[in-house]
């Protein structure tokens, strides 16, 4: 969410007091009915493969969060977040495997230890995980360049990477998102978007996946939301840059695509359109694979949501943020059937941020559930 960040740079830090006055009147609101109610929607996605035996089921099973383990060194903390996940309706996450935490040394030697415990986790919870493939070791990048830099000489350093992680995680993982948000500067290794370089690595990683796991199912990044035009020096406008993913021959090489689905200020059903940023901009990412002859490939939208900061402009207030996030589901499980999982940002950090990214949580670090978790499990539960 890398243009998100850009847009956050006014947003400064907050009081503990003061966010803990926005959580305890949050919950007053809920607890007192005055917080909106929603009716019951029938599932349309297929249940978790990995459902918990006697778990509730979720009237929505699209219903999901992206967590932020990567960052949780805890396994006690790892297993109870995916089970607070389950218990408010969740059957989805997405997480992110960092590259360079598995074979931080060389290419011949991986630590499986952290990823291990993530992934039986989310196992054990009955959660299905999506799980993102980036961040370059130092070995694998020239010195200077940051983890999102990886030079084509080293895309089969890549390739072995992501086959030894489907095959190491055959059976507990099958969905693989490849890269994040490739048309930003930031995390293309600071140079300009590249959409044929981007589809040169998505086949070496694509062909990797299957030979490690015929039935493994490999995602394409999900795209940063934006309006840049060509020459930008932060991003390319992700529609163009789909556009031109396709133009390049990409579309072998994918089962699916991850969305990133922000609804700034607008709310969940505010009307699509190709210059505009809002929750709904799904939809045109639809389009252009509809007209590139691809609209039957699913999409999954491994981030989104909205933000309830005090301090951030591009925030909306509290009781909307808990409204909006619940229709969100509920929209996805109405209109779109082309859409198989809403993973919201963000399930919890580790830490608190002390930045606008922690009215972006559902979770306090202290396992805390905040308003918008309580009202979206009351949804997953029917209303009551």
């Amino acid at each position: 969410m890398m243009v998100y960040r850009e847009l956050g740079r006014r947003g400064g830090s907050q009081r503990h007091a003061f966010a803990f006055f926005i959580l305890l009147a949050s919950a007053l609101l809920l607890a007192a009915g005055f917080l909106p109610r929603y009716p019951v929607v029938a599932p349309l996605a297929e249940p978790s493969p990995s459902a918990t035996p006697g778990a509730f089921v979720p009237i929505n099973l699209k219903i999901g969060l992206h967590t932020r383990l990567t960052d949780e060194p805890d396994p006690a903390k790892i297993k109870q977040e995916f089970r607070m996940l389950r218990e408010m309706g969740a059957t989805w996450a997405t997480e992110f495997f960092p590259w360079a935490y598995i074979q931080p040394s060389d290419p011949d030697r991986f630590d499986w230890t952290h990823a291990d415990e993530v992934a039986d986790a989310a196992q054990a919870a009955g959660i299905t995980l999506l799980a993102r493939l980036d961040g370059v070791p130092d070995w694998a990048r020239p010195s200077g360049t940051t983890w999102r830099y990886l030079d084509r000489q080293r895309y089969s350093d890549y390739g072995n990477f992501v086959y030894a992680f489907v095959q190491h995680f055959k059976g507990r993982i099958s969905r693989y998102i490849i890269w994040n948000e490739p048309n930003t500067t930031a995390e293309w290794g600071q140079r300009t978007p590249d959409p044929q370089a981007y589809t040169d690595l998505l086949k070496v990683a694509y062909t990797s996946a299957k030979r490690a796991d015929p039935t493994a199912i490999v995602i394409l990044a999900g795209l940063a939301p934006n309006l840049e035009g060509e020459g930008s020096t932060t991003a390319l406008n992700d529609l163009v840059y789909l556009d031109k993913l396709y133009s390049a021959g990409a579309a072998p090489y994918f089962d699916a695509v991850a969305v990133h689905a922000y609804g700034l200020l607008a709310p969940p059903d505010d009307p699509s359109g190709p210059a505009k940023l809002n929750f709904a901009r799904t939809e045109e990412v639809h389009k252009v694979m509809q007209r590139r002859g691809d609209g039957s490939k699913p999409i999954y939208i491994t981030e989104g949501g909205w933000n309830d900061s005090p301090r951030w402009s591009y925030a909306v207030k509290p009781y909307q943020r808990v409204e909006y996030t619940v229709r969100a589901y509920q929209k996805a499980a109405q209109d779109w059937p082309w859409v198989q999982a809403v993973c919201l940002w963000a399930s919890r950090f580790p830490r608190t941020q002390y930045t606008y990214f922690d009215n972006y949580s559902f979770i306090t670090p202290d396992f805390i559930p905040k308003a918008v978790y309580l009202e979206v499990q009351k949804y997953a539960r029917g209303g009551k």
